[in-house]
């Protein structure tokens, strides 16, 4: 049997959650435990860190056994508008508040394949938007502002 990792699928998305869980626990490092019962800020991001791991290496190796190849090509579209909408997101949600940042981030998601089309990505920008708002505004009561005061 022959390891191939280059091409492989499902070592790359192992990889992706590995250091996806490394990174969780090392941002957790500075933050108290506390115990099961009485959790301190470290402890859900360290114990979650480890089960990405834990994942992570499940998938790389049934990923050696299974060896399935990337299919298809690189869309460089969604590799640039979609980095660029989180960023975006995370700049807006601080300096115009929470509903400009979210319909960038999801109006840009929408666009960054071809299949979509303008029309479609608002109604369903501001649709998620409006929902979001719901849920989390009003429904969980966060304390994020809709829109910045200038």
């Amino acid at each position: 049997m022959q390891f191939e990792f280059r091409n492989n699928r499902d070592v790359w998305a192992g990889a992706m959650l590995i250091a996806t869980g490394a990174v969780a626990i090392f941002m957790a490092r500075n933050y108290a435990m506390g115990t099961t019962l009485r959790m301190g800020p470290g402890y859900f991001p360290t114990v979650l860190g480890g089960l990405l791991i834990v994942a992570g290496l499940y998938l790389a190796v049934m990923g050696l056994r299974r060896n399935e190849k990337i299919g298809g090509s690189w869309s460089l579209r969604a590799l640039i508008i979609l980095p660029l909408s989180l960023v975006l997101f995370g700049l807006l949600m601080e300096h115009a508040g929470f509903i400009p940042a979210l319909l960038v981030l999801t109006f840009g998601s929408t666009i960054a394949t071809t299949e979509s089309r303008p029309l479609e990505a608002m109604l369903l920008s501001v649709g998620l938007t409006a929902f979001c708002v719901a849920l989390f505004i009003y429904g969980l009561g966060l304390p994020y502002p809709l829109l910045a005061s200038w």
